[in-house]
């Protein structure tokens, strides 16, 4: 058995179309024009290709879009006030500040996230919307593991019911997973460094998440046969090639779906910050 490969590409549009629909909506209904501001410091090159690609996508979909760039050398001062006009700006619904920061402000990270207001917080970020995926409350959702949910929902592939073991706990994919999948009704286990027997646990599940941060971590023998297996990782082993934390060719032939990597979970991103930042003007209007 080869598993069915789940494209980025293919779910992607599919979520980019729905946001540009949603955003001819409130443009038809209340003249509002969904707008994102994105802050990059400094000149990291990765940064400023995601922030490239972020305008290009706000502009295909009829959004407004504002790129601010500050120098290597801006302060947490400077950072916190640029925060606060956009706060302030009502052609802004949504603010995102492009990670890593500069090394001198990488200290002042949490500071600057919780400068959001929370209803322009399309990152799902600020402990305000995380407190409100937590409770089952309307909440701006971190764009990589919404993505992965919006994939499984739209590829048909069961959630209510099934065993989920998600892979890594962090604040970014980990912990909103294992809420997100709970809110579908899934029964979650989430595993970490620290799990012991991690191959028992992941081959009770249905679904899959890897987000370890490991290149070929999960092997085919911690696969159960015909699961969903997403792979959200992301590891550059040579100079031109990425692998996920999956192990790919020998689970493809385990799993009944499958990610690969590059070309799966990561293209999604964009679009679900597309889909953030409409839900954002949303919210905001309701407000």
């Amino acid at each position: 058995m080869t598993a069915r490969l789940l494209e980025g590409k293919v779910f992607a549009a599919k979520l980019r179309e729905e946001a540009g629909q949603k955003a001819a909506e409130l443009k038809e209904k209340y003249g509002i024009t969904p707008g994102l501001a994105v802050i990059i410091v400094g000149e990291n090159p990765a940064s400023q290709v995601y922030v490239r690609n972020k305008h290009k996508a706000c502009t295909e979909l009829g959004f407004y879009s504002e790129g601010v760039e500050m120098p290597e050398t801006t302060t947490r001062e400077e950072l916190l006030a640029e925060i606060d006009r956009l706060n302030k700006d009502e052609k802004i619904h949504g603010i995102l500040v492009q990670l890593p920061l500069p090394k001198a402000l990488q200290p002042y990270e949490s500071e600057v996230l919780e400068a959001i207001d929370p209803l322009k917080d399309v990152d799902g970020f600020h402990p305000v919307n995380v407190g409100r995926l937590v409770t089952g409350q309307k909440a701006l959702v971190p764009c990589t593991p919404h993505g992965c949910l919006r994939m499984l929902e739209l590829a048909d592939i069961p959630i209510e019911g099934a065993n989920a073991v998600v892979i890594g706990r962090s604040n970014i994919v980990g912990k909103p997973m294992l809420h997100l999948l709970l809110g579908k009704n899934a029964t979650v286990t989430i595993c970490h460094s620290r799990t012991k027997n991690l191959a028992e646990v992941t081959r009770q599940a249905d679904i899959l998440v890897a987000a370890v941060g490991r290149p070929n971590f999960v092997t085919a023998d911690m696969v159960k046969p015909g699961a969903a297996v997403i792979d959200v990782g992301i590891n550059r082993i040579a100079p031109k090639k990425l692998v996920g934390d999956v192990d790919f060719e020998s689970v493809k032939e385990v799993a009944g779906a499958i990610t690969p990597v590059p070309g799966g979970v990561g293209l999604l991103t964009i679009a679900m910050l597309m889909q953030n930042t409409v839900e954002a003007a949303r919210l905001q209007l309701e407000k």
